[in-house]
């Protein structure tokens, strides 16, 4: 299983926006998180000047975002979507859009759906629970 830690996240996005700048082919997963960071140009100094926020810890609690935990979370459900897993995702995403009307704000509320997921799993110790994952996000294509 793929693992990555802080680190490897956050030389993800600053290499893939080295490369992006400096006019390079990108490989892999490289291509959907160019597509995440470009829907976010408020984090393209951040990744512009990797040596400067490496290191930089965000403070939810004091309304800070991580912009890589956020782009992260952007990718991963690009990757859902493509794969339709957990099953159905792909069709739930797709009702989310339909119902916004614009697909970044679509993905904006799966998001709150994915995080939610992935942080009640970690406080319970259990594996991510795609079922309530999925009525979650059916909940916000119905609103």
């Amino acid at each position: 299983m793929f693992a990555p830690n802080r680190e490897d996240v956050r030389a993800l996005f600053y290499e893939t926006w080295r490369k992006y700048g400096e006019g390079l082919p990108l490989a892999g997963v490289e291509t959907i998180a160019l597509q995440a960071i470009l829907l976010h140009p408020e984090y393209c100094d951040i990744l512009a000047d990797p040596e400067r926020t490496r290191t930089r810890d965000y403070f939810p609690e004091l309304g800070e975002t991580n912009p890589f935990l956020h782009l992260s979370l952007h990718v991963a459900l690009e990757e859902q979507v493509s794969i339709d897993q957990p099953a159905g995702v792909r069709g739930a995403i797709s009702s989310l859009v339909a119902r916004c009307a614009d697909r970044h704000a679509a993905l904006h509320e799966a998001i709150e759906c994915l995080a939610e997921m992935v942080w009640r799993a970690q406080r319970e110790g259990a594996p991510p629970d795609g079922e309530a994952y999925l009525q979650c996000l059916a909940g916000r294509a119905r609103r």
